[in-house]
Protein backbone atom coordinates (compact mmCIF):
# COMPACT_ATOMS: atom_id res chain seq x y z
CA UNK A 1 0.00 0.00 0.00
CA UNK A 2 2.24 2.76 -1.29
CA UNK A 3 -0.13 4.79 -3.46
CA UNK A 4 -3.07 7.00 -2.66
CA UNK A 5 -5.24 4.80 -4.87
CA UNK A 6 -4.67 1.89 -2.51
CA UNK A 7 -5.97 3.88 0.45
CA UNK A 8 -8.94 5.11 -1.56
CA UNK A 9 -9.84 1.57 -2.62
CA UNK A 10 -9.76 0.31 0.98
CA UNK A 11 -11.96 3.20 2.12
CA UNK A 12 -14.27 2.44 -0.81
CA UNK A 13 -14.64 -1.21 0.25
CA UNK A 14 -15.71 -0.18 3.76
CA UNK A 15 -18.02 2.56 2.47
CA UNK A 16 -19.79 0.20 0.06
CA UNK A 17 -20.30 -2.37 2.83
CA UNK A 18 -21.70 0.31 5.16
CA UNK A 19 -24.09 1.62 2.49
CA UNK A 20 -25.37 -1.89 1.77
CA UNK A 21 -26.05 -2.54 5.47
CA UNK A 22 -27.89 0.76 5.82
CA UNK A 23 -29.92 0.13 2.67
CA UNK A 24 -31.11 -3.34 3.66
CA UNK A 25 -31.16 -3.14 7.47
CA UNK A 26 -31.35 0.53 8.44
CA UNK A 27 -34.53 2.37 9.45
CA UNK A 28 -35.54 6.00 9.81
CA UNK A 29 -35.60 5.65 13.58
CA UNK A 30 -32.18 4.06 14.04
CA UNK A 31 -29.13 3.45 11.79
CA UNK A 32 -28.30 -0.20 11.18
CA UNK A 33 -24.83 0.22 12.66
CA UNK A 34 -26.40 1.05 16.06
CA UNK A 35 -29.31 -1.36 15.78
CA UNK A 36 -26.98 -4.30 15.02
CA UNK A 37 -23.61 -3.75 16.77
CA UNK A 38 -22.18 -6.82 15.01
CA UNK A 39 -21.94 -4.65 11.88
CA UNK A 40 -18.93 -2.95 13.49
CA UNK A 41 -17.13 -6.30 13.53
CA UNK A 42 -18.12 -6.99 9.91
CA UNK A 43 -16.84 -3.59 8.77
CA UNK A 44 -13.59 -4.19 10.66
CA UNK A 45 -13.26 -7.52 8.85
CA UNK A 46 -13.87 -5.84 5.48
CA UNK A 47 -11.21 -3.26 6.36
CA UNK A 48 -8.74 -6.01 7.32
CA UNK A 49 -9.29 -7.98 4.12
CA UNK A 50 -9.13 -4.80 2.03
CA UNK A 51 -5.73 -3.93 3.48
CA UNK A 52 -4.59 -7.54 3.01
CA UNK A 53 -5.62 -7.52 -0.66
CA UNK A 54 -3.79 -4.25 -1.28
CA UNK A 55 -0.65 -5.56 0.43
CA UNK A 56 -0.77 -8.74 -1.66
CA UNK A 57 -1.22 -6.73 -4.88
CA UNK A 58 1.68 -4.46 -3.91
CA UNK A 59 3.86 -7.50 -3.21
CA UNK A 60 2.99 -9.04 -6.59
CA UNK A 61 3.80 -5.77 -8.35
CA UNK A 62 7.11 -5.63 -6.52
CA UNK A 63 7.97 -9.19 -7.57
CA UNK A 64 7.06 -8.45 -11.20
CA UNK A 65 9.07 -5.20 -11.09
CA UNK A 66 12.18 -7.02 -9.85
CA UNK A 67 11.83 -9.58 -12.63
CA UNK A 68 12.33 -6.82 -15.23
CA UNK A 69 15.74 -5.78 -16.49
CA UNK A 70 17.12 -2.32 -15.73
CA UNK A 71 15.90 -0.71 -18.94
CA UNK A 72 12.39 -2.12 -18.52
CA UNK A 73 12.31 -0.95 -14.90
CA UNK A 74 13.22 2.61 -15.92
CA UNK A 75 10.55 2.57 -18.63
CA UNK A 76 7.97 1.29 -16.13
CA UNK A 77 8.85 3.98 -13.56
CA UNK A 78 8.72 6.67 -16.25
CA UNK A 79 5.24 5.54 -17.35
CA UNK A 80 3.97 5.42 -13.74
CA UNK A 81 5.26 8.95 -13.08
CA UNK A 82 3.65 10.28 -16.24
CA UNK A 83 0.37 8.61 -15.31
CA UNK A 84 0.36 10.18 -11.84
CA UNK A 85 1.12 13.62 -13.26
CA UNK A 86 -1.69 13.39 -15.80
CA UNK A 87 -4.10 12.18 -13.11
CA UNK A 88 -3.62 15.26 -10.93
CA UNK A 89 -2.73 17.89 -13.50
CA UNK A 90 -6.38 18.92 -13.96
CA UNK A 91 -6.63 19.59 -10.21
CA UNK A 92 -3.60 21.88 -10.34
CA UNK A 93 -4.90 23.69 -13.40
CA UNK A 94 -8.32 24.20 -11.82
CA UNK A 95 -6.73 25.45 -8.59
CA UNK A 96 -4.59 28.02 -10.40
CA UNK A 97 -7.56 29.13 -12.48
CA UNK A 98 -9.69 29.72 -9.39
CA UNK A 99 -6.93 31.77 -7.77
CA UNK A 100 -6.56 33.95 -10.86
CA UNK A 101 -3.09 35.03 -9.76
CA UNK A 102 -0.19 36.00 -12.00
CA UNK A 103 3.20 34.30 -11.72
CA UNK A 104 6.10 36.54 -10.69
CA UNK A 105 7.56 36.65 -14.18
CA UNK A 106 4.27 38.10 -15.54
CA UNK A 107 3.59 40.71 -12.84
CA UNK A 108 5.00 43.49 -15.03
CA UNK A 109 1.83 43.20 -17.11
CA UNK A 110 -0.41 44.38 -14.27
CA UNK A 111 1.84 46.99 -12.61
CA UNK A 112 0.12 50.41 -12.31
CA UNK A 113 1.86 53.73 -12.85
CA UNK A 114 1.51 54.62 -9.17
CA UNK A 115 4.78 54.83 -7.26
CA UNK A 116 4.87 55.58 -3.54
CA UNK A 117 8.45 55.89 -2.34
CA UNK A 118 9.44 52.90 -4.43
CA UNK A 119 6.32 50.93 -3.59
CA UNK A 120 4.36 50.03 -6.71
CA UNK A 121 0.77 48.80 -6.99
CA UNK A 122 -0.50 45.76 -8.88
CA UNK A 123 -3.83 45.81 -10.68
CA UNK A 124 -4.99 42.44 -9.31
CA UNK A 125 -8.55 41.38 -10.00
CA UNK A 126 -10.82 39.53 -7.60
CA UNK A 127 -10.09 35.76 -7.48
CA UNK A 128 -12.53 33.86 -9.70
CA UNK A 129 -13.60 31.64 -6.81
CA UNK A 130 -14.77 34.77 -4.92
CA UNK A 131 -16.62 36.09 -8.00
CA UNK A 132 -18.34 32.72 -8.58
CA UNK A 133 -19.37 32.58 -4.94
CA UNK A 134 -20.82 36.09 -5.20
CA UNK A 135 -22.83 35.09 -8.28
CA UNK A 136 -24.07 32.02 -6.40
CA UNK A 137 -25.37 34.22 -3.55
CA UNK A 138 -27.25 36.38 -6.06
CA UNK A 139 -28.82 33.29 -7.62
CA UNK A 140 -29.75 31.98 -4.18
CA UNK A 141 -31.40 35.28 -3.24
CA UNK A 142 -33.55 35.20 -6.39
CA UNK A 143 -34.68 31.62 -5.69
CA UNK A 144 -35.33 32.51 -2.04
CA UNK A 145 -37.42 35.55 -3.01
CA UNK A 146 -39.64 33.56 -5.37
CA UNK A 147 -39.90 30.59 -3.02
CA UNK A 148 -40.84 32.41 0.18
CA UNK A 149 -42.09 35.88 -0.76
CA UNK A 150 -43.93 35.25 -4.03
CA UNK A 151 -45.16 31.66 -3.78
CA UNK A 152 -45.70 31.77 -0.01
CA UNK A 153 -43.34 29.05 1.14
CA UNK A 154 -43.11 27.88 4.76
CA UNK A 155 -41.13 30.43 6.76
CA UNK A 156 -38.90 29.78 9.76
CA UNK A 157 -41.66 30.30 12.31
CA UNK A 158 -43.96 27.83 10.54
CA UNK A 159 -41.12 25.33 10.20
CA UNK A 160 -40.52 25.65 13.94
CA UNK A 161 -44.19 25.02 14.71
CA UNK A 162 -44.26 21.99 12.41
CA UNK A 163 -41.12 20.59 14.00
CA UNK A 164 -42.52 21.14 17.50
CA UNK A 165 -45.78 19.40 16.58
CA UNK A 166 -43.87 16.44 15.15
CA UNK A 167 -41.77 16.29 18.31
CA UNK A 168 -44.89 16.43 20.48
CA UNK A 169 -46.41 13.50 18.60
CA UNK A 170 -43.17 11.55 18.96
CA UNK A 171 -43.08 12.23 22.70
CA UNK A 172 -46.71 11.11 23.07
CA UNK A 173 -45.99 7.92 21.13
CA UNK A 174 -42.93 7.28 23.29
CA UNK A 175 -44.91 7.82 26.47
CA UNK A 176 -47.62 5.52 25.19
CA UNK A 177 -45.16 2.67 24.74
CA UNK A 178 -42.94 3.51 27.73
CA UNK A 179 -45.46 2.75 30.45
CA UNK A 180 -43.12 3.52 33.35
CA UNK A 181 -43.03 7.22 32.43
CA UNK A 182 -46.55 7.55 33.85
CA UNK A 183 -47.08 10.13 36.58
CA UNK A 184 -50.12 11.61 38.31
CA UNK A 185 -50.64 14.16 35.54
CA UNK A 186 -50.61 11.62 32.69
CA UNK A 187 -52.12 8.50 34.26
CA UNK A 188 -55.33 7.25 32.66
CA UNK A 189 -57.89 4.65 33.68
CA UNK A 190 -56.93 1.26 32.24
CA UNK A 191 -59.68 -1.06 31.05
CA UNK A 192 -57.69 -3.75 29.25
CA UNK A 193 -58.29 -7.17 30.88
CA UNK A 194 -54.57 -7.83 30.94
CA UNK A 195 -53.86 -4.62 32.85
CA UNK A 196 -56.68 -5.32 35.30
CA UNK A 197 -55.42 -8.87 35.85
CA UNK A 198 -51.94 -7.51 36.61
CA UNK A 199 -53.48 -4.91 38.94
CA UNK A 200 -55.38 -7.66 40.74
CA UNK A 201 -52.16 -9.61 41.31
CA UNK A 202 -50.41 -6.54 42.71
CA UNK A 203 -53.42 -5.72 44.91
CA UNK A 204 -53.66 -9.23 46.37
CA UNK A 205 -49.90 -9.36 47.00
CA UNK A 206 -49.53 -5.93 48.61
CA UNK A 207 -52.88 -4.30 49.44
CA UNK A 208 -55.18 -7.11 50.53
CA UNK A 209 -53.53 -7.37 53.94
CA UNK A 210 -55.04 -3.98 54.90
CA UNK A 211 -58.01 -3.68 52.55
CA UNK A 212 -58.98 -7.39 52.26
CA UNK A 213 -59.04 -9.35 49.04
CA UNK A 214 -62.51 -8.07 48.11
CA UNK A 215 -61.46 -4.45 48.97
CA UNK A 216 -64.15 -4.29 51.66
CA UNK A 217 -61.73 -2.74 54.14
CA UNK A 218 -59.89 -3.92 57.24
CA UNK A 219 -57.11 -1.88 58.72
CA UNK A 220 -57.51 0.27 55.65
CA UNK A 221 -60.75 1.84 54.41
CA UNK A 222 -63.45 0.33 52.22
CA UNK A 223 -62.47 0.85 48.56
CA UNK A 224 -65.72 -0.08 46.83
CA UNK A 225 -68.10 2.60 48.15
CA UNK A 226 -68.46 6.26 47.13
CA UNK A 227 -66.45 7.72 50.04
CA UNK A 228 -62.77 8.49 49.79
CA UNK A 229 -60.33 9.90 52.34
CA UNK A 230 -57.88 11.28 49.76
CA UNK A 231 -60.23 11.62 46.80
CA UNK A 232 -61.44 9.16 44.20
CA UNK A 233 -60.81 8.87 40.49
CA UNK A 234 -57.75 7.46 38.76
CA UNK A 235 -55.49 10.43 39.45
CA UNK A 236 -56.26 10.66 43.17
CA UNK A 237 -56.02 6.91 43.71
CA UNK A 238 -52.75 6.74 41.75
CA UNK A 239 -51.36 9.66 43.78
CA UNK A 240 -52.37 8.03 47.08
CA UNK A 241 -50.67 4.78 46.10
CA UNK A 242 -47.56 6.64 44.96
CA UNK A 243 -47.20 9.20 47.75
CA UNK A 244 -49.03 7.44 50.60
CA UNK A 245 -52.03 8.42 52.67
CA UNK A 246 -52.42 10.81 55.58
CA UNK A 247 -49.21 11.75 57.40
CA UNK A 248 -48.47 9.56 60.40
CA UNK A 249 -51.46 7.25 60.17
CA UNK A 250 -52.22 6.61 56.53
CA UNK A 251 -50.91 4.20 53.93
CA UNK A 252 -47.19 4.20 53.21
CA UNK A 253 -45.81 5.35 49.87
CA UNK A 254 -45.42 2.58 47.30
CA UNK A 255 -43.46 4.47 44.64
CA UNK A 256 -40.18 2.91 45.74
CA UNK A 257 -41.65 -0.60 45.59
CA UNK A 258 -43.99 -0.52 42.59
CA UNK A 259 -43.29 0.73 39.08
CA UNK A 260 -45.50 3.54 37.73
CA UNK A 261 -47.13 1.07 35.34
CA UNK A 262 -47.94 -1.26 38.24
CA UNK A 263 -49.43 1.60 40.29
CA UNK A 264 -51.61 2.55 37.31
CA UNK A 265 -52.76 -1.06 36.97
CA UNK A 266 -53.61 -1.50 40.65
CA UNK A 267 -55.38 1.88 40.78
CA UNK A 268 -57.47 0.91 37.75
CA UNK A 269 -58.25 -2.47 39.31
CA UNK A 270 -59.43 -0.80 42.55
CA UNK A 271 -61.75 1.50 40.61
CA UNK A 272 -63.11 -1.48 38.66
CA UNK A 273 -64.37 -2.88 42.01
CA UNK A 274 -66.60 0.15 42.61
CA UNK A 275 -70.16 -0.91 43.36
CA UNK A 276 -69.34 -4.53 44.17
CA UNK A 277 -70.56 -6.12 47.39
CA UNK A 278 -67.79 -7.24 49.76
CA UNK A 279 -68.40 -10.05 52.26
CA UNK A 280 -67.96 -7.84 55.34
CA UNK A 281 -67.78 -4.21 54.19
CA UNK A 282 -66.32 -1.59 56.47
CA UNK A 283 -68.32 1.55 57.20
CA UNK A 284 -67.67 4.46 54.82
CA UNK A 285 -64.79 6.81 55.68
CA UNK A 286 -63.87 10.18 54.24
CA UNK A 287 -66.12 12.28 52.05
CA UNK A 288 -68.55 11.48 49.27
CA UNK A 289 -66.67 11.90 46.01
CA UNK A 290 -68.31 12.49 42.63
CA UNK A 291 -66.25 12.71 39.46
CA UNK A 292 -67.22 15.99 37.80
CA UNK A 293 -66.20 14.59 34.41
CA UNK A 294 -68.12 11.33 34.73
CA UNK A 295 -71.01 10.80 32.25
CA UNK A 296 -74.49 11.02 33.75
CA UNK A 297 -77.35 8.64 32.96
CA UNK A 298 -79.87 9.95 35.44
CA UNK A 299 -80.03 12.72 38.01
CA UNK A 300 -82.69 12.68 40.73
CA UNK A 301 -83.31 15.73 42.92
CA UNK A 302 -85.06 15.30 46.29
CA UNK A 303 -86.17 18.20 48.48
CA UNK A 304 -85.22 17.53 52.09
CA UNK A 305 -86.52 20.80 53.52
CA UNK A 306 -86.72 24.44 52.53
CA UNK A 307 -82.95 24.85 52.77
CA UNK A 308 -81.56 21.50 51.61
CA UNK A 309 -81.81 19.30 48.54
CA UNK A 310 -80.29 15.89 47.77
CA UNK A 311 -78.96 15.03 44.31
CA UNK A 312 -78.51 11.36 43.38
CA UNK A 313 -76.38 10.74 40.27
CA UNK A 314 -75.89 7.39 38.57
CA UNK A 315 -72.40 7.04 37.15
CA UNK A 316 -73.33 5.37 33.88
CA UNK A 317 -73.00 6.39 30.22
CA UNK A 318 -75.67 8.70 28.85
CA UNK A 319 -78.14 6.79 26.71
CA UNK A 320 -80.83 9.43 26.17
CA UNK A 321 -81.67 13.03 26.93
CA UNK A 322 -82.49 13.52 30.60
CA UNK A 323 -83.98 17.01 30.18
CA UNK A 324 -86.96 17.49 27.93
CA UNK A 325 -87.86 20.60 25.94
CA UNK A 326 -89.91 21.98 28.87
CA UNK A 327 -86.88 21.79 31.15
CA UNK A 328 -88.29 18.87 33.21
Amino acid sequence: MKTMYSYLRVIGYVAIAYILFEFFLGTDAEPAIFKYPIIWAILATVLFFGIAVEIILAALNNVLFRSLNQKEQQSYLHNQLAKEKSSFSWIKRTYKKLLGSKPLEEEHEIVLDHNYDGIRELDNTLPPWWVYLFYATILFSVVYMFRFHIFGGVDQEEEFEIAMEEARLQVEEYKRTAKDLIDVSTVELLTDPGDLASGKSVFEANCAVCHKVDAGGGIGPNLVDDYWISGGGIKNVFNTISEGGRDGKGMVSWKTTLKPSEMAQVASYILSLHGTTPMDPKDPEGELWVDEFAPVEQAEVKIIDSTKIQILIEDEPVTEDIIDDDGN
